[in-house]
């Protein structure tokens, strides 16, 4: 290893990004749920992101499709433990990125980039429900895209670096 990088072939950059990367999807993750569970305990509740009609992030978590896509309730009771707030899927799959990121293995890298290809395909199928059914602007789920855009590009870096640096080592 060398210094500033945990393994041949990592970008130096990438623990780094990765960590601020996955605290940044946490904290908007976490602040996800509690919005939608305190607008649940108190209708009157008025987040910090709901800064207008048309800018409201509580109206879009406690919509049909801030639990399980809006996918899972059809074939699954709207009380069902499978229909779970997309902020609860939102800490997993930032665990998950942090955890998987101290992995090094071109296999560990594989299931990140295809995680990352989930959540940007989650998020762009979710941007277009924000967009065009609910014609709302919500500033944390539009924050989470730029996130899992970005995790996608880190992880796609750390695979190629991760297989440049096996083939270095087969032809070195």
């Amino acid at each position: 290893m060398t210094s500033g990088s945990r393994a041949a072939g990592i970008p130096s950059w990438e623990y780094s990004v990765r960590l601020l990367l996955c605290v940044i999807g946490l904290i908007l993750s976490v602040y996800a749920l509690h919005v939608e569970l305190s607008k649940e305990h108190d209708p009157k509740y008025i987040a910090m992101c709901d800064l207008a009609d048309s800018i409201s992030c509580s109206k879009v978590f406690t919509s049909r499709w801030g639990r399980g896509f809006g996918l899972v309730q059809l074939f699954a009771p709207v009380d069902s433990v499978l229909n779970q707030p997309n902020s609860i899927l939102g800490i997993i799959f930032y665990t998950l990125q942090l955890g998987l990121g101290q992995m090094v293995s071109i296999k560990g890298a594989l299931v990140l980039v295809i995680s990352s290809w989930v959540s940007v395909a989650g998020s762009i199928y979710l941007a277009v429900i924000l967009t065009w059914v609910l014609g709302d602007f919500c500033v944390v789920c539009v924050s989470t895209y730029v996130v899992n855009f970005a995790l996608l590009y880190t992880n796609t870096k750390r695979k190629s670096g991760l297989e440049a640096g096996t083939q270095k080592e087969k032809t070195g």
